[in-house]
């Protein structure tokens, strides 16, 4: 029976190719603008979040468990070191690529006249540089070893303080014995990250010199930087497993990046309107198409049920049509929506500089396998939403007045 359907309604559809073709290319229209405008989203979905992993957070920290919350307050009482014996626990049979320090402060720096409060970080620069990589080194060179007092200061914090790279600058911070204590370093280079607001206040230093300044050892946290970033909640959870009953907090990095998760939040609500309207426009298409195929079969209609075909074969036929008009659409936005994907990300986006970031970028359509799915059950689900009340005009008509439609 369905079998039967299916074909009778494929000899339709054929069989009023102008009209099928038409709601074929409106859904194909449909599933292609979903494509399009949720690949574009889920690109800078992407790239918001790799970005916020490779300059700030890391896939995965360890703190001291409390720091979150209260570690602005007491942050010198969060301080532990990270033993060889326990980094090799973390590393064992993980996909795990770097394990890097993080100390954690801030104070006042000092160029000539001016003085500008600062939020600092000592970072190990024989570690950052997978860690740090969405960090864009604007002006000067990235920090090294083989330079102890050489700084990093955010480009927004550099235009406040008036300094270039080469200058001389004086570091003043509270120890963790409550006294001041100073240091000079020299800017070696100047950089840029997604957040313009971190870039106003923020320099790196390195984490010898971080605690030589601030008279401590150890770290605040220390910062797990995996292979991929689907790995992070299975290796998670590994983690937490090796180290239950210890002082050690593993706190992924999605519950830091509240800027990401509310973009992201906001993101997929906007995705979810263009689905509501391309669903709509979708079933006012093919319900338009559908009613003018009743009209004009009604005859045909009147023809079938004369000759013994029952009303739930008439419905069936119907919405086997609607079906297949949704099936051949999907298709062909899923086809030309993979196609222009391609062709847009090999030509770029120019992007300007959305508001609280520092620079522009060059974005591009990132199509996954669930985008496709929900686009392709989009069109047959519409479709067939669309076909019920055509399908059901057409299963209750009169034979008599049926067969007397066309004379």
């Amino acid at each position: 029976m369905i079998k039967l359907s299916l074909a009778l309604a494929f000899r339709n559809i054929v069989r009023n190719g102008r009209r099928s073709v038409m709601a074929v290319l409106a859904i194909g229209f449909g599933i292609t603008s979903l494509l399009l405008a949720g690949g574009f989203i889920e690109w800078n979905l992407r790239y918001g979040r790799e970005s916020t992993i490779h300059s700030q957070l890391g896939h995965i920290r360890l703190f001291k468990p409390g720091y979150l919350e209260s570690g602005q307050s007491d942050p010198f009482a969060f301080l532990f070191p990270l033993t060889p014996e326990q980094r090799e626990r973390v590393r064992a049979d993980l996909p795990v690529r770097t394990i890097a320090p993080r100390l954690s402060f801030s104070g006042l720096v000092s160029h000539e006249e001016a003085t500008i409060s600062f939020i600092g970080e000592g970072v190990d620069p024989d570690l950052e540089g997978d860690l740090s990589r969405s960090i864009t080194v604007v002006a000067g060179q990235a920090m090294s070893s083989d330079d102890p007092k050489g700084i990093l200061l955010g480009q927004g914090l550099a235009a406040n303080l008036g300094v270039k790279p080469g200058d001389l600058i004086v570091l003043v911070v509270n120890t963790a014995g409550g006294r001041i204590n100073a240091v000079e370093g020299t800017v070696r280079g100047l950089f840029a990250t997604i957040t313009k607001a971190y870039d106003d206040s923020a320099l790196r230093v390195p984490i010898k010199l971080a605690r030589q300044l601030l008279r401590v050892d150890g770290a605040h946290s220390y910062a797990v930087l995996l292979d991929r970033t689907e790995d992070t909640d299975p290796v998670l959870s590994r983690l937490e497993e090796r180290f239950q009953g210890q002082v050690i907090e593993f706190v992924p990095w999605y519950r830091m990046a509240d800027f990401y998760n509310k973009t992201a939040e906001l993101f997929s609500k906007q995705v979810g309107v263009v689905r509501l309207i391309i669903a709509v426009i979708i079933i006012l298409s093919i319900a338009n198409s559908l009613m003018m195929s009743v009209l004009e079969r009604t005859g045909e209609i009147g023809t079938m049920m004369a000759l013994g075909t029952q009303r739930s074969a008439i419905l069936s036929l119907f919405l086997s049509e609607g079906v297949l008009l949704g099936f051949f659409g999907g298709i062909l936005g899923l086809l030309i929506g993979w196609l222009g994907a391609l062709g847009i990300s090999a030509v770029g986006i120019p992007m300007p500089a959305p508001p609280g970031m520092a620079f522009g970028y060059t974005a591009g359509i990132l199509l996954t396998w669930q985008m496709a799915l929900q686009g392709f059950a989009l069109a047959i689900v519409t479709t067939l939403l669309a076909s019920i009340y055509p399908a059901w005009k057409a299963s209750r008509k009169i034979i008599v007045d049926a067969l007397r439609h066309n004379r």
